[in-house]
């Protein structure tokens, strides 16, 4: 197979990514226009003249050496990662030399382990682990590790931190299989105090809704973030998150808001492309805790994502802490209360097309703390 690979235009771009089961919506051409900060084409990959794969990418330049810049495709690009990844990857990184690309960043769609979620609760509770790779994965895909290997043998460098969290996409996250199965299934798999939680929100008279008014949202994350001690997104980060990406597809973004007798006690964003629907960001109140808002907003995008035929629904990043004393068990701790299952997927890698500019780049990263 000899591939070949070239800009395409964003109509053809989305239509090859309607024709696929799933892909993230970091890989949708909606995603260059929230990144305003990062110049972003799209492109694809030609068998003969056939499209047969397709990217985002988006260029960051380097300070100093605007003429070169880094190129990203999280979460991507969207091809057929079970066969010789060579053939894909060597006309790309040729195309991508060629228009200035120091290095590619690229994060592999592929999951290499999954762990139950009762396995994630022996770790917690077993003080001899402290690591999810620690334990035995319940499921190791052979396909991720193969491209793992043959990444590592092509000259790509792992990026992914030991630690799951960094600046780029987590390489661990959380996830709730959906497909085949009925709400009824999904109540069933989860924990004692999640179901509660869920009847008390409901007994309590809270009341969830799709709504566009991103403004209440984000009063309630910048709310959120200075109780959580986190630095938020500004306003319009989120007026043109949820503009671009509904220009795209009417269905792929929705807000929820909460509210109990009037107050707005949480607030989450749903995005959906085909079969897969990310929980992508959340805010509560500190007042009214206990009605358990977030609960509620959590199960009405879990009943929609269901209901609009869903395969997972994806409560994305956690680290792989299993270590009852780090802070960060916490974040695994709530979402393993949903059922699901945690999920380590390959991770972000690099391939350094100009060496000298990459330790260059990479030394500028480092001082400033990536």
């Amino acid at each position: 197979m000899r591939l070949t690979v070239g800009p395409i235009g964003a109509a053809e771009h989305l239509a090859f990514v309607r024709a696929q089961r799933s892909v993230s919506f970091l890989q949708t051409p909606a995603w260059g226009r929230v990144k305003t900060e990062w110049r972003s084409e799209s492109l694809g990959w030609y068998d003969g003249g056939r499209l047969v794969g397709a990217g985002l990418v988006l260029h960051r330049p380097v300070p100093r050496l605007e003429r070169f810049t880094l190129a990203y495709l999280p979460e991507g690009p969207v091809i057929d990662w079970t066969g010789e990844i060579d053939a894909w990857l060597d006309p790309l990184a040729s195309y991508l030399k060629a228009q200035g690309a120091f290095a590619i960043r690229l994060g592999p769609p592929v999951r290499t382990n999954i762990w139950s979620a009762d396995q994630v609760k022996e770790g917690i509770a077993d003080p001899g682990i402290k690591r999810l790779p620690e334990m035995s994965a319940q499921w190791a895909d052979p396909v991720g590790a193969r491209v793992t290997s043959r990444l590592t043998d092509a000259g790509w460098l792992p990026q992914s931190p030991e630690d799951g969290f960094g600046v780029g996409h987590p390489q661990f996250r959380y996830e709730i299989p959906l497909a085949g199965r009925t709400e009824d299934d999904v109540l069933r798999g989860m924990n004692q105090l999640w179901r509660r939680n869920i009847k008390k929100a409901a007994k309590e008279g809270v009341e969830v809704t799709v709504a566009a008014d991103v403004k209440a949202f984000h009063d309630l994350y910048v709310h959120t973030a200075e109780r959580d001690r986190f630095t938020p997104r500004p306003l319009p980060y989120f007026d043109t998150m949820f503009a671009a990406l509904s220009a795209e597809d009417p269905e792929r973004i929705r807000l929820y808001l909460a509210r109990h007798r009037g107050d707005l006690v949480a607030a989450t964003v749903l995005v959906r492309v085909g079969g897969h629907a990310w929980y992508s960001y959340g805010a509560s109140s500190t007042e009214k805790r206990e009605v358990r808002g977030s609960n509620a907003c959590q199960w009405a995008m879990i009943r929609d994502s269901l209901a609009a035929g869903c395969d997972v629904y994806d409560l994305r990043g956690i680290t792989p802490t299993l270590d009852a004393d780090d802070p960060h068990v916490g974040l695994i701790q709530f979402k393993v209360g949903t059922g699901g299952r945690a999920v380590r997927y390959v991770g972000e890698w690099d391939l350094p097309l100009r060496p000298m500019v990459y330790r260059a780049f990479d030394l500028y990263m480092k001082r400033r703390g990536r």
